[in-house]
């Protein structure tokens, strides 16, 4: 594999992957669990809420990306923010990553421990993806950036499983009821932050300005791949709102997957088994991408920016990400509480992230004069 250049241009990639980038980044982890925890029906109005929210932000974002700054990659930050407060954000971007890819992997983990190999340790399921993310990642920036297309059509089509769920006899329009809250929980609270933290992702395309062809277009595209993603979030949470009903809803841990066992095929016995096998695809785009970020951002953050990239940097990365993750699963997630814990972290670094990166990286640059380059 060419890993001398991970991070090398050769093309840049239209609006379509950007749409698709924006939606399989937010399309992760947490969408498998968030009817369990949203439970309320008017939930429903803060999804959409959020979505719309989401959209500012992403407005923020093709503000920077439509600067020569974002097309120049490390060198444009470093003329944007200087070069130790640079290596300073690097650090802290290690945290992000290690922490998302940790929740994400290991969440996932579990659910295939759950439903497909019980007797499996998930210690080895987690080595088993990132090994395949390593592959993926080993093929550098673009590849995985294409890899965008087989994660979106492998996945998206999955949406329509739960059709079914939407139709008499199951659908009952008083599951739908209350739509406005008559008391607002503590408890909802951590719903909304849930929803905010599930819409996070795209801030990470802050990195791949370089890799993307942007014009007075890009806000249009980016935001598209928002709006599919409110879609599936909130048909998602109706359908399993008139599969459980609310009262039972917060009494599954997995309400998505375990709608998919209900349904029936008489070429497919377990719909759900098939639904987890596509959902890799997915898990592996997005957890390719943040390792080539984690090691791009660990170059940086320990000065080795003048040393050319290697397959073995690389490989060293994935395997400090491994042994963490090792340490994190045996340590935390295996301890509900614990696993609440880091749950809850990651629900506040992924609220905290993708509303605050394109904000200060907007006003730095009005600050500094920035403008957006001639569009094409």
């Amino acid at each position: 594999m060419g890993t001398h250049q991970l991070f090398k241009k050769n093309e840049t990639y239209n609006g379509l992957y950007a749409m698709l980038l924006v939606n399989r980044l937010q399309m992760l982890y947490f969408f498998l669990i968030m009817p369990n925890i949203l439970i309320n029906p008017y939930m429903i109005w803060v999804l959409i809420a959020v979505g719309l929210l989401s959209q500012l932000n992403l407005l923020l974002l093709s503000k920077w990306l439509l600067t020569r700054l974002s097309s120049n990659g490390y060198n444009g930050f470093v003329q944007l923010f200087g070069k130790k407060l640079v290596r300073f954000l690097s650090f802290i971007g290690l945290f992000f990553i290690l922490l998302k890819i940790s929740v994400i992997t290991l969440g996932f983990s579990e659910i295939v421990q759950t439903f497909i190999l019980p007797s499996t340790d998930t210690n080895f399921l987690v080595f088993f993806i990132l090994l395949l993310c390593f592959y993926v990642a080993g093929r550098g920036v673009e590849h995985t950036i294409r890899f965008v297309l087989i994660s979106f059509f492998c996945t998206f089509w999955m949406i329509t499983f739960f059709v079914f769920f939407v139709f008499p006899p199951i659908a009952q329009l008083s599951d739908l009821y209350p739509l406005i809250p008559m008391e607002w929980k503590v408890e909802n609270w951590k719903a909304v932050f849930l929803i905010l933290s599930s819409y996070s992702g795209p801030e990470f395309l802050v990195f791949l300005g370089p890799w993307l062809k942007t014009n007075n277009k890009t806000f249009r595209y980016l935001s598209y791949g928002n709006a599919l993603t409110v879609v599936e979030y909130v048909f998602l949470f109706i359908a399993s709102l008139f599969y459980f009903g609310s009262n039972f809803l917060s009494k599954t841990q997995y309400p998505i997957i375990n709608m998919g066992r209900y349904l029936q095929n008489p070429v497919f016995e377990r719909i759900d088994i098939m639904m987890l096998s596509f959902l890799l695809f997915n898990l592996v785009f997005a957890v390719s991408l943040f390792l080539l970020l984690f090691y791009g951002a660990s170059k940086i953050a320990f000065g080795k920016m003048s040393k050319p990239t290697s397959g073995k940097g690389l490989l060293f990365s994935v395997f400090l990400i491994f042994i963490g993750m090792v340490l994190v699963n045996e340590l935390f997630w295996k301890s509900w509480e614990k696993q609440n814990f880091l749950l809850n972290l990651q629900i506040i670094a992924g609220s905290i992230s993708y509303f605050l990166v394109p904000l200060v990286i907007v006003l730095v640059m009005k600050k500094e004069g920035v403008k957006k380059h001639a569009s094409t």
